[in-house]
């Protein structure tokens, strides 16, 4: 069982940056974000590989989000920037022991962490 731990969400101002960290208790595979706003199904966001090179985005982030990942401490980054109003969600970090390719539904991935808030006003 892997547990997954989020941090780095908040309140900010349309223009600005977050960048959000999970650290997972074990080695995974893939790792991704996903996103959810009440009423709304959870969204995929970006994904990564345990390589590092491959790396999947939602075309609503494309250019602004960077995922990025430290294997050596089993954490996933995912940088945002350029944030807008409409990237207002609870950020849900994800990973599998499986190689999950492009952007993949949230029932591929085995564990998820206990999210965090992102707001961003206008």
């Amino acid at each position: 069982q892997v547990q997954l731990v989020e941090s780095g969400g908040g309140l900010v101002q349309a223009g600005g940056s977050l960048r959000l960290s999970c650290v997972a208790s074990g080695r995974t595979v893939s790792m991704g974000w996903f996103r959810q706003v009440p009423g709304k199904e959870r969204e995929f966001v970006a994904a990564i590989r345990w390589s590092g090179v491959s790396s999947d985005y939602a075309d609503s982030v494309k250019g602004r989000f960077t995922i990025s990942r430290l294997n050596t401490k089993n954490t996933v980054y995912l940088q945002m920037n350029s944030l807008k109003p409409e990237d207002t969600a609870i950020y849900y970090c994800a990973a599998s022991i499986n190689i999950v390719g492009g952007i993949a539904p949230p029932s591929l991935y085995d564990y998820w962490g206990q999210g965090t808030q992102v707001t961003v006003s206008s």
